[in-house]
C-alpha cells in the first residue's frame, strides 16, 4: 500500500506560478512511479507528469511541457509539480497518484487538490 496526499492547490492568475506537492508515504518508493493527473470540470482525466522514484525518468504532457516541471526529494518523500505561466485552460482539480514501475495502471490515489486560473 502507498498513500499519497495532494497540497498546495489554490487560485492564481494567468501567468502565475504555483508548486503542488504529494507527499506519499507507505511502501519503499524506489520501485514505483508517481504520477500527477488532472481532471477540468466536463472533462476526462489527463495525464500530466510522472517520475520515477528514482528521479531518472520523467515523462510530460504535450500540454504542459516546457512549463511544468516534476521532481520529487527522497529525504521528504515528496513529489513537487512546479507550475509556471499557468493558463486558464490548467484549471482542474490535481490527483496525485503512485504505481509500481512493472504495472501498467496507478493504483494509488489522491483526494485532489483544486487549482483555478483565472483570466
Amino acid at each position: 500500500q502507498v498513500q499519497v496526499v495532494e497540497s498546495g492547490g489554490g487560485l492564481v492568475q494567468a501567468g502565475d506560478s504555483l508548486r503542488l506537492s504529494c507527499a506519499a508515504s507507505g511502501r519503499t518508493l524506489s520501485n514505483y512511479y508517481l504520477g500527477w493527473f488532472r481532471r477540468a470540470p466536463g472533462k476526462e482525466r489527463e495525464f500530466v507528469a510522472s517520475i520515477r522514484w528514482n528521479g531518472l525518468t520523467t515523462y510530460y504532457a504535450s500540454s504542459v511541457k516546457g512549463r511544468f516541471t516534476i521532481s520529487r526529494d527522497s529525504a521528504k518523500n515528496t513529489v513537487y509539480l512546479q507550475m509556471e505561466s499557468l493558463k486558464v485552460e490548467d484549471t482542474a482539480t490535481y490527483y496525485c497518484a503512485a504505481r509500481v514501475v512493472s504495472g501498467i495502471s496507478y493504483g494509488y490515489w489522491g483526494q485532489g487538490t483544486q487549482v483555478t486560473v483565472s483570466s
